[in-house]
């Protein structure tokens, strides 16, 4: 373990929850945002749409993407 990190766990420590959950929020949110780009940069010919759908199903499993797709086309 590097000094980097222990002073980062040490950091993560003292955080009192309120301050770890906006941390893991904030994290989950730039997974999620570096996600969509890659998907994008790999299919720029996806509407904005088909880029969410396509990520629900790889991080929810096909048939949920599949469920989206089905309740988006039948609302749009």
């Amino acid at each position: 373990m590097t000094g980097a990190e222990r002073v980062q766990i040490e950091l993560l420590r003292q955080a009192g929850m309120s301050r770890r959950l906006e941390i893991m929020g904030d994290l989950s949110r730039t997974v999620l945002d570096l996600s969509r780009a890659a998907l994008r940069r790999r299919h720029p010919e996806w509407s904005e749409v088909r880029v969410r759908i396509e990520l629900a199903a790889l991080c929810y499993g096909k048939e949920l993407g599949e469920k989206l797709e089905k309740r988006l086309e039948s609302e749009g």
